[in-house]
């Protein structure tokens, strides 16, 4: 007959160290609050917002949804985080992720990247891996970061490992809030942040590449993991036809 035992310990509880191991590298034990940022023109695709509304975050930690509109993406960028970090509460939050509102990030995407980050506290940043548009695309991974002088070169993506690069994109990278508090209060940073530039007297850059320009000289690292690939949606208003590169 069968027997219906009346105690279990369980799973988790056989092996204590394995269980522990597991949580620690997760880092959900302790705060991992985080503002999810998406900067936003006036519509974002239902296929992009169905990714969003898929991504999982740590049980029982604080999530805070920011749009921002009608601002030209740098300088979204600039005001949303000078306004989280003159908010009382959300100033002493732990991380900002950033989403574009053309990127499709993987449901485990925000875990994943957590896990990263507890793994590597040499970073202030680590992003997923996505593509510029287009047949000629490259990864988002600028710059060789073994190279002693400051450059942006694409780099090339090694299928499941962690790449430090100069600079990123910012399509799905997770940010330690620190560094940005750390940043507005130096002087030697200019500001604002992220600035797109376009101009004799400046040059020309995207407002991503901008900032590391200036933070990477200051020790600010950053990673790009390859195992979070994330789809980059090409969007024609007019035929409503899509590709995801």
């Amino acid at each position: 007959m069968p027997q219906i035992k009346g105690y279990e310990p369980g799973h988790h509880n056989h092996d204590p160290a394995i269980t522990r191991g597991r949580l620690v590298k997760g880092g959900s034990w302790k705060r991992q609050r985080i503002i999810m940022l998406v900067p936003s023109a006036d519509l974002i695709h239902a296929q992009v917002y169905l990714s969003h509304m898929n991504l999982m975050f740590p049980p029982n930690q604080g999530v805070f949804r920011m749009v921002v509109t009608g601002e030209e993406v740098g300088k979204a960028y600039s005001d949303a985080i000078e306004m989280i970090l003159a908010h009382p509460d959300l100033g002493q939050w732990d991380h900002v992720l950033t989403v574009e509102h053309d990127n499709l990030p993987p449901p485990d995407g925000v875990l994943r990247l957590l896990a990263r980050m507890e793994e590597h506290p040499e970073f202030h940043c680590i992003g997923g891996l996505y593509f510029t548009k287009g047949g000629t695309g490259v990864a988002q991974m600028w710059g060789d970061a073994t190279d002693p002088q400051l450059n942006f070169r694409p780099q090339l993506p090694r299928a499941g490992e962690l790449v430090e690069v100069v600079g990123t994109g910012m399509g799905f990278n997770l940010w330690r809030l620190s560094m940005f508090r750390e940043l507005m209060a130096n002087p030697a940073m200019p500001k604002p942040l992220f600035k797109t530039k376009a101009s004799k007297e400046e040059g020309v850059g995207t407002q991503d590449l901008s900032l590391w320009a200036a933070a990477r000289p200051l020790g600010y690292r950053a990673a790009i993991d390859c195992s979070v690939t994330v789809g980059h949606l090409d969007y024609n208003p007019v035929t409503k036809e899509t590709f995801v590169w």
